[in-house]
């Protein structure tokens, strides 16, 4: 059977007013603690709840069967809080809430203040992980993504390949051991 896909929620308001029972109770109540912990702007992305604080920060995600309460720099927010997994990029971890589970809003509101107040000492995340060509290549990238957009999806498409394989003669190659080696001029 294929999976049907699910139309994300129009706003933050409309996506807590789409659940039900215990995870309605619990997204409301990690919500109002991650509210007044601080200017976050909040948003849907990735289909879910995500605060922004110089990147982000931290995300509710509702599921059938849990609630994940993630933090971006959460492996550093463990002395906190220690139910928080890592897992993923950018030194992800998160809090699985499951029906008959919760956490203090006092705790919730403490994490929030924490993320944000990392995010603002280290800067955006998500901005410093690089792409796979890594940083040139992805600063390129953008560059030339942003050029090419106004003629079109294909041709930003190609740009945007240009500039990797550009950004990649440039790398040089690895030796057997895996450090970089210096090519002969």
């Amino acid at each position: 059977m294929a999976m049907q896909k699910i139309k994300p929620a129009e706003s933050p308001d409309a996506y807590v007013a789409a659940l039900g029972g215990w995870r309605r109770e619990l997204v409301e109540s990690l919500r109002d603690a991650v509210r007044s912990a601080g200017t976050f702007d909040e948003m849907i992305k990735w289909g879910h709840l995500v605060y922004l604080d110089h990147g982000p920060a931290l995300l509710i995600r509702a599921e059938e069967e849990r609630v994940l309460f993630g933090f971006w720099r959460g492996q550093r927010l463990r002395g906190i809080e220690p139910m928080l997994k890592p897992g993923g990029k950018y030194e992800m971890a998160s809090i699985e809430l499951r029906e008959g589970m919760g956490l203090a809003p006092a705790v919730a509101k403490k994490l929030a203040k924490a993320a944000a107040a990392l995010n603002r000492q280290l800067g955006d995340p998500a901005a410093l992980v690089p792409s796979r060509g890594g940083a040139k290549n992805a600063t390129a990238k953008k560059a030339t993504t942003r050029k090419a957009a106004s003629l079109g999806t294909a041709t930003a498409t190609r740009a945007s390949k240009a500039a990797t394989q550009k950004a990649a003669a440039r790398k040089p190659p690895l030796s057997p051991s895996g450090s970089a080696r210096k090519r002969p001029r």
